[in-house]
């Protein structure tokens, strides 16, 4: 099999895996118990010519299966509806309104997780039952194992409330600098919490997985032929090593960029930060169900891309996948 029909293959199997997404998205909403439009009537005491209003504007008052074509039409068009939450815009205005101050966050503490993650696996597989394969596998370990919102909290105990090194919460102060370099700094000075607390969570399992995959490289007999042609340590596990060792990562690495546009859910609730993960919170506390499936097929688009592209990957660094060998 060449690698067009390599190509062909994994485009048809994604667009099917979209397709089973959608359906799904759709029946959990579908059987989830409660109706939203009810609790937002009794919370507001709606009459019932505003509560008919309401199913008529969802299209709640359509059979399922009129429901469910107009679903599938309106996910392919990006067509979301409109939340629950009274006087809000449209749910694509507001995911876009969001998106910039996630991406941000995510991508930052992404890049950062994966270059410190490279560094440390690196020093502790070529170091390897030393006090820095010591230290690099204990604090990779503790850190993998704490909970995200436990290091938020400490981070803001610490560092916000007693030292005040950085804000307690929000993405920008009030009222905000009109100076546009002065914008920048105060960006970032609300961003130090929430960067340090994915970026430590963030590294522990990317940093095991590559000092374990470096391990069982080193004992492949081309690591060994490399050794008896005298190349150097660093040749070896630079250009030899790091390299193959780096395939199983790719798979993680995709996966974590695949979840960037759902943010740190927990992260982005502890510090406050205006993003979609802060958003999917609160979505999930009023039972905002347009939001929700908006978020969850986002997401699960973004996850689908995300395996494709580390799918092409895989068949460019390694043509036994594309070959099947």
């Amino acid at each position: 099999m060449g690698f067009k029909e390599y190509i062909i293959r994994r485009t048809i199997y994604s667009i099917a895996v979209l397709f089973i997404v959608i359906v799904l998205n759709y029946a959990i909403f579908m059987l989830m118990p409660g109706d939203p439009i009810e609790i937002m009537a009794s919370e507001s005491f709606l009459k019932p010519e505003k509560v008919r209003r309401l199913y008529e504007l969802y299209g709640l008052d359509k059979p399922p299966h009129i429901r469910f074509l107009l679903y599938i039409r309106n996910m392919l068009i990006w067509e979301f509806g409109y939340s629950y939450a009274p006087g809000s815009p449209p749910v694509i205005d507001e995911m876009m309104k969001r998106l910039p101050n996630t991406l941000l966050l995510m991508l930052t503490s992404t890049v950062l997780s994966i270059l410190l993650a490279i560094v440390l696996g690196v020093l502790a597989a070529a170091k390897r039952g030393g006090i820095i394969d010591s230290v690099a596998v204990t604090s990779s370990l503790f850190l993998n194992a704490l909970p995200s919102f436990w290091i938020g909290l400490m981070i803001l105990l610490v560092f916000g409330y007693y030292l005040g090194w950085i804000p307690l919460g929000g993405t920008v102060s009030r009222p905000p600098p009109t100076d546009p370099i002065q914008q920048v700094i105060d960006i970032m000075w609300h961003l130090a919490g929430p960067l340090t607390t994915l970026t430590l969570i963030g590294f522990g399992g990317l940093a095991l997985i590559l000092r374990n995959t470096l391990l069982d490289v080193f004992t492949e007999d081309y690591i060994l032929t490399a050794k008896a042609k005298g190349l150097s340590e660093r040749t070896i596990l630079f250009k030899h090593g790091l390299r193959n060792a780096m395939l199983p990562l790719i798979t993680v690495i995709a996966l974590n960029f695949g979840f960037i546009l759902s943010g740190a859910v927990i992260t982005e609730t502890v510090f406050s930060w205006y993003g979609l993960g802060r958003w999917v919170f609160e979505a999930v506390m009023r039972r905002d169900y347009p939001v929700l499936q908006a978020m969850f097929y986002f997401i699960a688009l973004c996850v689908i891309i995300a395996n494709f592209i580390a799918d092409i990957l895989y068949g460019f660094l390694d043509p036994r996948v594309k070959t099947g060998a």
